[in-house]
């Protein structure tokens, strides 16, 4: 049995033959867990077309090696341009033609056991920055223009999810947040009509693609439990420990229907031990592996910042508590 394998039997709500899979919404430390250096961003964007061409080949290579050191099951391709604040770009990006080209590179050279994540949102979730306020007014004064945004990104997420299926990647992922920490930013009647169903159709469009859904939703989403569940996705990626979720009373209430990835506190990668990194992923693991639907992770993006021994803490915990 491989780690697809596993990954696909989480996935599918049951227990994996071996281990507990590792997927990370979006890993951003392969230069710390690696000898090389990940061209990416800007950085790629003023390469000269061939020199892009082999910035693919070389970005695949270092990328599946530090997958190997680290046991991924599946990876999660760079996301197109966006800004985490004024003019100050992501830092994981890469324009969309490339992604493409590198998916299909990652595909030729990746190992079959390894499967790829695109992010294909297709629904609204919480808006940010300038456009905040006027979309919250939007949604009490003009809900029609609401309903036609949120077909026209159903759209665009399935056109995402063909391209990248014909590239070789298998799992969708909808980075959509719903909710802060005090709870959703939508009230439930507005859920029920620009959000829920989009959801559904969302998951049943990339089960017709032969692809796997991953939400991903920071915030405190306890109030939504039941229908995140009943929504057809595969997956829910977050169960975000700072707004005060509960992994181990989600997989209770809903584990047998919704495959749950995370969830281990990304602040704790960052600035606590190795030591404390180990007992918090054990516990996590120990929790959550029982009858399988469980994807070991972080509860969100991995960041430069995080220390290389704190991710291989994380590991060591996944070698010695992860197997079924």
């Amino acid at each position: 049995m491989t780690k697809k394998d596993d990954l696909i039997s989480a996935l599918e709500h049951r227990q994996p033959p071996g281990s507990v899979p590792i997927w990370e919404l979006e890993f951003h430390a392969w230069n710390q867990l690696s000898n090389g250096h990940l061209i990416i961003g800007e950085e790629f964007v003023k390469l000269s077309v061939k020199e892009q061409e082999t910035a693919l080949y070389i970005n695949a290579e270092l990328i599946l090696s530090v997958c190997e050191k680290l046991h991924f099951a599946a990876l999660t391709l760079p996301n197109t341009y966006w800004e985490i604040g004024a003019g100050v770009p992501a830092y994981y990006w890469l324009p969309e033609m490339a992604l493409y080209q590198l998916a299909q590179v990652l595909t030729e050279l990746k190992p079959e056991e390894v499967m790829l994540v695109a992010n294909c949102s297709g629904l609204l979730g919480m808006p940010f920055g300038q456009d905040y306020i006027p979309f919250s007014y939007k949604l009490f004064d003009a809900p029609a223009e609401v309903d036609q945004m949120a077909q026209e990104k159903l759209s665009e997420g399935l056109r995402l999810a063909r391209r990248f299926r014909d590239c070789g990647v298998e799992i969708g992922l909808s980075t959509t947040d719903l909710a802060d920490n005090h709870g959703t930013y939508m009230n439930p009647s507005q859920l029920e009509r620009f959000v829920w169903p989009y959801l559904s159709m969302w998951a049943q469009h990339l089960q017709e693609l032969a692809m796997y859904s991953i939400l991903h939703s920071d915030g405190n989403l306890n109030a939504c439990l039941d229908v995140i569940a009943d929504s057809g996705i595969n997956a829910w990626q977050a169960i975000d420990p700072t707004a005060g979720m509960d992994i181990f009373a989600v997989k209770e209430k809903i584990g047998k229907k919704v495959c749950l990835c995370g969830n281990l506190d990304c602040a704790l990668l960052v600035s606590s031990s190795p030591e404390e990194v180990y007992s918090a992923s054990m516990l996590l693991l120990e929790g959550c592996k029982e009858n399988g639907g469980f994807v070991f992770g972080a509860s969100n993006a991995v960041q430069q910042e995080v220390p290389a021994e704190n991710y291989l803490a994380m590991i060591h915990a996944w070698e010695d508590y992860g197997k079924y």
